[in-house]
């Protein structure tokens, strides 16, 4: 397989040529890929990476222009965050969209009438090709919630759209889909005035 990236500037194309494929770990939610790679300047070497599915994150805002926030206990970084709802886009979901109204549903019991594509973002590109999805969601209707096992501890909070992009100044919003998604939808706001 061959890669590639196009310098503008320079009238360059660099290219990265991917020899072999060893699937070093694999588990049920991702894998670690050691590739025989040529890099652009012709020197042979290996990139190791994880190669996981993608995940959604949404942006519900209800009528009254409060934003709903979870928190929960978050593994692999040893401690609660705030965040919006959203996981993984699993197999059995016909696209992110699908994903995102799933995981709205489970995690927070809402349901909406209105749904925008924000965009996506690429959280460690030099270590995975994880997308994250990241959705609108408006014209909200309250249903009960359907958490997982592992999202005993996830509660529900809504706060003023102001309030939760005080939580990305602060810094305490760390989850790059969370604050990615309010940043736009703050710069959006600030366009539309």
């Amino acid at each position: 397989m061959v890669m590639t990236r196009s310098d503008e500037a320079a009238g360059v194309v660099m290219v990265w040529q991917r020899l072999a494929t060893n699937v070093v770990h694999r588990s049920r939610w991702f894998e670690v890929r050691s590739d025989s790679v040529v890099r652009p300047d012709g020197g042979h070497g290996t990139y190791t990476h994880v190669v996981a599915p993608g995940s959604v994150t949404v942006l519900a805002i209800q009528d009254d222009d409060e934003v709903v926030l979870t928190r929960q206990w978050i593994y692999t970084h040893g401690g609660t965050e705030w965040r919006l709802p959203g996981g993984a886009v699993d197999e059995t979901d016909a696209d992110p969209l699908a994903a995102a109204r799933r995981e709205l549903a489970e995690e927070t019991g809402l349901r909406a009438g209105k749904w925008e594509r924000l965009g996506q973002i690429h959280g460690a590109d030099s270590l995975s090709n994880h997308v994250d999805h990241i959705f609108l969601a408006t014209d909200l209707t309250q249903g009960e919630p359907a958490l997982e096992p592992g999202e005993a501890d996830l509660r529900v909070r809504t706060m003023p759209f102001c309030g939760a992009l005080d939580l990305v100044r602060q810094g305490k919003l760390p989850h790059a889909g969370s604050s990615h998604a309010l940043l736009v939808m703050a710069l959006r706001r600030t366009t539309q005035k």
